[in-house]
């Protein structure tokens, strides 16, 4: 549906996107995940129409877009403040999104009560947005983004300026009606939880380049690189000393690689109590998070790691020494 190939933009000398390449399958939610000021929105905008790339191209459907004007691209945006218009009502709000459309007045109606009644606002159409609580306004920017039926949707944090509660609901019911709708959608967030539950594909990005794509699982099970791992909040990382014979020579000891890795990561899932495992770590703190505990663990060498364990068993104390055991799929090489 959507292909970007060697893409890049600058502001002032200054590289925001560095040779994007990137496709979207038709029917898609993809998920630009990454840090502020990484390039996610940038992205956002020139696959819009909104800017220009310095260069590189942009295909939808094997039409090229470079030159198509933003109005022509069948493109839905909704951003995180929402951008309604406090003098006009929901249904006016909605019905600006079909401005560009040569629709009667009452077939313009009719489209405004069908969106509204999809975001979950059928009887709102006269309510004055002032009135409106976060969520039902933000119900509103993405009725009137989905108004004029376009072929991609593209979100920009459009659920920042929302408590977390509401957020993990919303998230949810945007996946829903856009999984309805057959729609293909970008989602640009810095927040893990929220592409984990919407996006089938998570694009992780730094510094204007592309760190990794997968979908939540291949991400948080197989990262590729220390950035995405620590972005992702896995934090049992190695430095390798060197490699010899195919083992990485660690402070906790070695471990058999392939390639030339620069860091191990020890995945805290996957850490387990052993009798007889490779190594002994000190437990320094331990947080209770309801199904689980997070076992916070000091080795000899200074190396501090995480681990978890089921909260119906009875937990090490503090300052008590255990082993621990490293299945293999555990130790992940990273670039």
């Amino acid at each position: 549906m959507l292909r970007i190939e060697d893409l890049s933009k600058s502001y002032n000398a200054h590289p925001v996107l560095n040779h994007i390449n990137l496709e979207i399958v038709a029917g898609e939610i993809i998920c630009l995940l990454g840090p502020s000021g990484c390039g996610k929105t940038t992205l956002l905008r020139l696959i819009a129409g909104l800017e220009q790339p310095d260069s590189g191209v942009i295909y939808a459907n094997n039409q090229l877009l470079n030159d198509v004007p933003p109005h022509q691209r069948g493109v839905g945006l909704m951003f995180q403040d929402f951008a309604l218009f406090p003098h006009l009502n929901v249904a006016e709000n909605v019905a600006f999104g079909l401005r560009m459309r040569k629709l009667r007045s009452e077939e313009r109606a009719q489209r405004v009560q069908e969106v509204l009644s999809l975001v979950g606002l059928s009887g709102f159409a006269s309510r004055d947005v002032a009135q409106l609580s976060g969520g039902e306004r933000q119900r509103v920017a993405l009725a009137r983004s989905l108004a004029p039926s376009p072929k991609l949707l593209m979100l920009d944090e459009p659920l920042g300026s929302l408590d977390a509660a509401l957020r993990e609901h919303l998230v949810l019911e945007l996946r829903d009606i856009i999984k309805q709708l057959g729609l293909t959608a970008i989602y640009v967030t810095h927040d893990q939880s929220e592409a984990y539950a919407i996006a089938d594909r998570i694009v992780v990005m730094q510094q204007g380049h592309i760190e990794q794509i997968g979908t939540a699982e291949e991400l948080y099970w197989s990262p590729k690189t220390t950035f995405v791992a620590r972005f992702l909040g896995l934090s049992n990382l190695v430095n390798i000393n060197n490699i010899e014979n195919g083992f990485a020579r660690t402070p906790l000891g070695d471990f058999p690689v392939k390639g030339n890795p620069r860091t191990l990561l020890l995945h805290p899932a996957r850490l387990s109590l052993s009798q007889s495992g490779l190594f002994t770590a000190q437990v320094t703190n331990h947080l209770f998070l309801g199904m689980n505990y997070r076992i916070y663990l000091r080795h000899e060498s200074g190396i501090e790691l995480i681990m978890y364990l089921p909260a119906q068993i009875d937990i090490p104390k503090i300052g008590q020494s255990i082993t621990l055991d490293l299945p293999e799929d555990a130790i992940i090489p990273l670039k």
